[in-house]
């Protein structure tokens, strides 16, 4: 078989307790395996240990247990190897704000062994590749966000890298331009057969560049395929009720519960989500038994699985709700 790009088994990471905040367990036995040419979509709210992930397999941290190799390297007996084989673009912005855009790009070829030759051309081919030609000899300051990833994706890939980690790489992007960066990820692994780890806690570009989806929850992975399989698996359709008011006494999941082919019923404040065998005819069963409760309903919806259906089944909360719990930790 071949030798996996990606590799992590049972890692485990706990962060010490601080003044005010007990020991937190940040990976809890996490493991997956990569081929190479394949985009892998970490997906989880934020703290779900994505990021902690991305820093061992990127020789900035060590795991307490467990055992890692990327492109086919040890991540602790052999760290320079691991560090000449990747390219790694953090959440936040990794150029020179006061240099140029050549100048970032020639500077860090430089550093990887590049003659200043080669890391001028290589700069002028990553600057046309990412449609940055014009803006090359501008102060990166004056660059718009999406010009910035584009910048520090460029600066990952100046030696050619074997396996790229892009962690959280839309955040704070306007919609344009995240459009812009999943198009630029989506030709490295198709066109070049770049390995990419990609962590993300948005549903929607998880969906959409993973080749290979992991869903991470407290430290795990919960579940692993492509996102088609994931949504594949879930079978009916997905029911979701705006009540006027919240269900604060707990008796609506109790009333829905009793009808045939309604189940994984979860309620949230005002969202009422449930799986069901048909959608066409649970809806005016689960509307009348509701109104026959005097429980007002604002909207319904119903739709095909997503990947937000896969998290609820695999955590038994929504991305949603997960995402504000892991803000109020």
């Amino acid at each position: 078989m071949a030798t996996p790009a990606l590799e992590a088994v049972d890692l485990v990471k706990t962060y010490p307790a601080g003044r005010k905040n007990p020991p937190l367990r940040a990976l809890d036995g996490l493991t997956f395996s990569v081929p190479e040419g394949v985009v892998l979509g970490l997906l989880g709210p934020n703290g779900a240990g994505k990021s902690t992930t991305v820093k061992i397999l990127t020789t900035l941290s060590r795991a307490d247990s467990g055992t890692a190799r990327v492109a086919g390297y040890d991540v602790n007996r052999s760290q320079d190897e691991v560090r000449r084989s990747i390219g790694y673009v953090p959440q936040k912005s990794s150029s020179d704000p006061q240099a140029t855009g050549v100048e970032n790009l020639v500077l860090s070829g430089r550093i990887y062994g590049l003659t200043r030759a080669e890391a001028v051309r290589r700069a002028a081919e990553l600057l046309e590749r990412f449609d940055l030609t014009d803006a090359g000899s501008r102060q990166v300051k004056t660059y718009s966000g999406g010009m910035q990833r584009k910048l520090d994706v460029a600066l990952g890939l100046v030696h050619r890298p074997q396996v790229l980690f892009l962690d959280e790489p839309t955040t704070g992007l306007d919609p344009e331009a995240r459009a812009d960066l999943w198009n630029e990820v989506g030709r490295l692994s198709g066109h070049e057969g770049l390995t990419v780890l990609l962590t993300t806690h948005y549903l929607e570009e998880a969906d959409r560049l993973a080749d290979q989806l992991a869903i991470v929850d407290h430290g795990k992975i919960v579940t692993e395929g492509t996102p088609e399989a994931l949504k594949a698996e879930l079978r009916g359709d997905s029911v979701h009720v705006e009540l006027v008011s919240p269900d604060t006494d707990g008796n609506v999941r109790g009333l829905l519960s009793g009808l045939p082919g309604v189940g994984e019923i979860v309620v949230e404040g005002n969202t009422l989500r449930a799986r069901v065998d048909h959608g066409a005819t649970a809806v005016p069963a689960v509307l009348g038994t509701l109104e026959d409760k005097e429980i007002p309903v604002t909207a319904v919806t119903v739709s095909r699985p997503s990947l937000d259906d896969v998290y609820l089944r695999y955590t038994g909360r929504s991305f949603r709700e997960a995402s504000v719990e892991r803000e109020a930790a």
